[in-house]
């Protein structure tokens, strides 16, 4: 793990967050006087954590001498935060953050399980440290009189910190599942709310599609995935940037089950570029790259107008819980999965439901595909869409992460960007390739892998919402060149693999 340029080390992922998050406001407010209520709201939001944080008072020009990185799992909270101030403000903040927390405002992936061990171990690593502070850092840090040496002061109060830290997160772990069974939880999570939304999709293709209300269709801008996208990136702005955190108090399984699991399954990069692509293999190259944009600019603004909506709820609910009676309140408070008893129960409840849902769907893929039925694809796709969403969701890992030992480009999310344009590309190759067997069992098989497989493994809510999380950070430039390098190199490759042999080979 990074540390600062002073000699302080936190190798911890949350700790890391809680200071950087610290350091953020505080020096904010210090550079610019603001609402004292936003200043405060905003203070409270930064520095409290559900496993508390090490904090250190900041001066002016303190983010400048430090080299810090908040993790994902804190940036829709800041991101949420800015909402309630304005935009110079905002921007002042948040460019401050390291360009990697961006790439991971998404999603980081099956790194968010090792979060705790990781926090446990740094924090017996700084105790073993004998206080040894750069005093450059305190005596920039820290202004107190006192008779004692700023030094002593400023490592009494950190070490009674780190104990305190160190003492929530044994109760933490103590309080979670051993290592392997959490990791089993989220797999879980992940499978049945990525069957979830797969289900979703195929009911949206249904409804606004040709056979009901006839909105949405093959041979026009508006493809037949595109409701699910918009639906899908709304609701990113609901539980992926302004109720992350909230769903997190209550199970950190919950929100990856919803935002990967659920959101990404529900929405679809590969189908919007098949569908383009098939486009342009027809010669409908105007439908195609209008569909392209058209496309873009509803999700973009989708989870925008899901942002705002989700804050003013927020608010209401706020107001509502602070006037709601006591007893409703330890309702609220008991929803909370923070012992290793309910965290047990939720295991064996997710094990029992992705057990019926794909002996269900597996029963009914049989049946139907022996009868050469389009039924067929809905229940294959539940088959194999949580592969999909675990391929995903291991690939979210290298979001952040940067390219080569150096670590260059760490603001590109590449974990999204690989699923993206590997998914279109396997797409576009299956469709070659059934377009030559030229079955219709085939074509159903095909067609089952691409709805639920590369369905789930490709996304368009995460996506959006690390295009969303640059342009709040004032990274236009980033966030546009990020949305070209997933469209323009996916509908290239797949012009190549797909359209090219349709042309050759004029197929139908």
């Amino acid at each position: 793990m990074g540390g600062d340029s002073t000699g302080l080390q936190v190798a911890s992922p949350r700790a890391e967050g809680e200071i950087n998050n610290t350091f953020i406001s505080r020096s904010f407010s210090l550079r610019r006087s603001m609402d004292s209520a936003k200043a405060q709201s905003l203070a409270k939001s930064a520095s409290l954590g559900r496993t508390g944080g090490l904090e250190t008072s900041g001066c002016d020009g303190s983010l400048s001498s430090l080299s810090m990185r908040v993790p994902s799992r804190d940036a829709s909270d800041l991101i949420r935060d800015s909402f309630t101030l304005s935009r110079d403000l905002v921007d002042e903040m948040l460019a401050d953050v390291d360009g990697s927390v961006m790439a991971q405002a998404g999603d980081r992936g099956d790194r968010v399980a090792d979060d705790l061990d990781a926090e446990n171990e740094s924090l017996d690593m700084f105790s073993m440290d004998n206080g040894k502070i750069d005093g450059k850092l305190a005596s920039s840090e820290v202004q107190l009189k006192s008779p004692l040496p700023t030094d002593a002061i400023l490592y009494s109060s950190e070490k009674n910190q780190i104990d305190s830290n160190r003492s929530s997160s044994l109760k933490e772990k103590k309080d979670k599942l051993p290592g392997r069974l959490d990791y089993i939880s989220y797999l879980l999570h992940l499978a049945v709310f990525g069957i979830l939304g797969v289900f979703t999709r195929y009911l949206l293709q249904k409804l606004f599609g040709p056979s009901l209300l006839k909105l949405t269709g093959d041979d026009s801008t508006l493809y037949l995935d595109l409701p699910s996208n918009i639906l899908g990136s709304f609701l990113m702005g609901w539980f992926g940037v302004i109720f992350k955190a909230d769903i997190r108090d209550i199970s950190d399984h919950l929100v990856i089950g919803i935002t990967t699991g659920y959101l990404g399954s529900l929405t679809t990069f590969s189908g919007w570029n098949m569908k383009m692509l098939d486009l342009s293999a027809r010669g409908h190259w105007v439908f195609a790259i209008g569909g392209i944009l058209l496309g873009m600019a509803i999700v973009n603004e989708s989870i925008r107008y899901g942002v705002e909506t989700a804050e003013e709820l927020r608010r209401s609910l706020l107001i509502w819980h602070n006037k709601s009676s006591r007893r409703t309140k330890i309702i609220l408070e008991n929803l909370r999965v923070n012992t290793q008893k309910r965290h047990f129960v939720v295991l064996l409840l997710m094990l029992v439901i992705i057990g019926v849902l794909w002996t269900l769907s597996g029963v009914l893929a049989k049946r139907k595909l022996d009868n050469v039925t389009n039924g067929a694809v809905l229940w294959l796709g539940c088959l194999v869409g949580p592969p999909g969403v675990w391929a995903r969701w291991y690939l979210a890992r290298l979001n952040g992460q940067g390219l080569g030992r150096k670590g260059t480009l760490k603001w590109l999310p590449i974990g999204t960007l690989t699923a993206n344009i590997l998914a279109a590309c396997i797409m576009a190759a299956l469709e070659t390739i059934s377009k030559e067997v030229n079955t219709k069992r085939f074509e159903i098989i095909v067609r089952g892998i691409q709805f639920g497989f590369l369905g789930c493994l490709s996304t368009v809510s995460t996506f959006v919402a690390e295009v969303f999380a640059m342009r709040q950070s004032g990274n236009i430039q980033r966030a546009n060149a990020y949305m070209l390098l997933t469209i323009i190199p996916s509908f290239a490759l797949g012009t190549l693999i797909y359209s090219l042999p349709v042309w050759l080979k004029h197929y139908n």
